[in-house]
């Protein structure tokens, strides 16, 4: 059976998905119901799918964060707690990430291989290609 693949990306209305310097995934329209939501789709067994780009910046910002900052919110902890799967041909493991295994070559081949294989569902968050204006 092949395993779902779950895409999750936060950006605004107008498709821009990018921030830089201090926290800005939410745009400071985060709450108790939006958090309680992501938390309840993180709590499934599941396996992250990164590239390295967005492994990178996940692991950037978690390692320049506290435990009390709101990046560390309950559903990014969880998120980093689940096996991952980064696809990279740039980055050699051990990554600092719990749990985590690097997969190189194309990444296309390697989703299609990992959810043929898989005995749970994916999931990517991020991704996004990030542009200014």
């Amino acid at each position: 059976m092949t395993a779902t693949y779950t895409f999750d990306v936060f950006t605004s209305l107008d498709g821009y998905g990018a921030h830089s310097g201090n926290w800005g995934g939410y745009w400071g329209k985060q709450g108790p119901e939006f958090l309680d939501r992501r938390l309840a789709l993180y709590d499934a067994e599941q396996r992250m799918v990164f590239g390295a780009n967005t492994y990178r910046a996940h692991a950037q910002m978690l390692a320049s964060s506290s435990e009390e900052s709101e990046v560390r919110d309950p559903w990014v902890t969880r998120m980093r707690s689940l096996p991952a799967t980064v696809v990279s041909t740039t980055l050699e493991g051990p990554l600092d990430w719990p749990d985590a295994t690097v997969v190189s070559g194309d990444a296309v081949n390697v989703v299609a291989r990992i959810k043929e294989e898989s005995e749970v569902p994916l999931r990517s968050h991020g991704s996004l290609s990030r542009t200014g204006r």
